[in-house]
């Protein structure tokens, strides 16, 4: 019995070793900002301070220069639990001077829960600050059961076009259905209604919204310098997917899937429908990638133009390269928790944020 402890013993101090030195070489240093309850996105306000939302439906003002976060009021309620709650944030792209936000959540409702996107107006007074005017301008076409899925992603496009990554709500064959919006890329004017010259548009008010189909759970989005949409979402068994958003295209799910099902049923690969789009990179065994951003500065000056993946099981930052339309993993930058969010600041500057309770804030630069 003695001999088992010590070899227990022996056998985690060699893995916390292992797990040491792997944090040791990454290629930046971390500040610690805050530490938040289940963070699930932030946003950077003008004056530098940051938003961060929680996942329980708290919506925080974080200060980096004194590492201090106070409240921000009148959020709606959210239907928290699974993977719902509080989740994208996003500015105005006249914030300056409107002061609008948009804030995406589960709500719940008749048959479960699905996902919605209201705006506001902002109101900051002293460290804190109020949401006001609050007003639904999208929803999910239908609910269900089990809180999965949902996504819901925002950004806004060089055209001024909200942007909405809508998740399947693990109800799998919608993603596929044009009578609905789940399992879609979803562009949209910042007043909710549908973007002119959406690819689908003549076929009626649902349909208008929708950009591309045949999405699983698509958890990022962000722009390329060229002004190409790409997009990252999490697989079933295996699978996950980092995809170039093309007007019209259908990506796939459920038909195909380079993963396969959790109870062991295999799926058909993108290479058996030619008509469906392919994934640029997939992954499998899965990374869970949970955000995404188009690297654009000039801190990390190797990695502009790349893809850096946040990964929730891998625990991981995963850097992709891009060139023209392919793209290829360069590496893996172990992080020792589960990562949720990464955001790129205007001075080339990476924040993330670790997944669950006591998550961290975290400032990336250089070492």
């Amino acid at each position: 019995m003695m001999h088992l402890g010590i070899s227990v013993t022996h056998t985690l101090a060699l893995s916390l070793a292992l797990v040491t030195g792997a944090l040791a070489q990454q290629p930046f240093k971390s500040e610690v900002i805050t530490s938040h309850q289940e963070p699930w996105a932030i946003a950077f306000l003008p004056d530098n301070r940051i938003i961060v939302n929680e996942r329980r439906g708290n919506m925080r003002l974080v200060d980096p220069a004194t590492k201090t976060a106070g409240s921000i009021t009148g959020v709606p309620a959210v239907a928290y639990g699974g993977q719902g709650g509080l989740h994208d944030i996003a500015l105005h792209p006249d914030y300056a001077n409107n002061s609008m936000v948009y804030i995406s959540y589960a709500e719940s409702g008749s048959g479960g829960a699905g996902g919605a996107v209201a705006r506001a107006k902002l109101t900051l007074s002293g460290t804190g600050g109020a949401l006001s005017g609050v007003e639904v301008i999208w929803r999910h076409s239908q609910r269900a059961s089990g809180g999965l899925q949902f996504a819901c992603r925002l950004l806004f496009g060089p055209d001024g076009a909200l942007w909405i990554s809508s998740g399947e709500i693990n109800q799998m064959t919608p993603a596929q259905s044009m009578t609905g919006n789940l399992g879609k890329m979803i562009k949209l004017y910042d007043n909710g209604t549908a973007f002119a010259g959406n690819p689908f548009a003549s076929q009626g008010a649902i349909q208008s919204q929708i950009w591309s189909l045949g999405h699983r759970n698509p958890l990022g989005i962000d722009w390329d310098a060229q002004g190409r949409l790409w997009e990252v979402e999490m697989g079933p068994m295996g699978g996950d997917e980092l995809n170039l958003i093309e007007s019209g295209a259908n990506y796939g799910w459920p038909v195909v899937c380079e993963g396969s099902h959790y109870d062991g049923r295999t799926i058909p690969k993108h290479s058996t429908r030619p008509e469906m789009t392919a994934p640029k990179a997939f992954w499998v065994p899965v990374i869970s990638p949970s955000s995404l951003v188009i690297y654009k500065g000039n801190l990390f000056s190797s990695w502009k133009g790349n893809a850096i993946i946040t990964g929730l099981s891998s625990q991981q930052l995963v850097r992709v390269t891009i060139t023209g339309n392919t793209a290829k993993e360069a590496q893996r930058i172990p992080m020792g928790k589960r990562m949720r969010g990464v955001r790129e600041d205007k001075n080339g500057a990476l924040w993330v944020i670790e997944d669950g309770a006591n998550g961290r804030l975290m400032k990336l630069t250089p070492n």
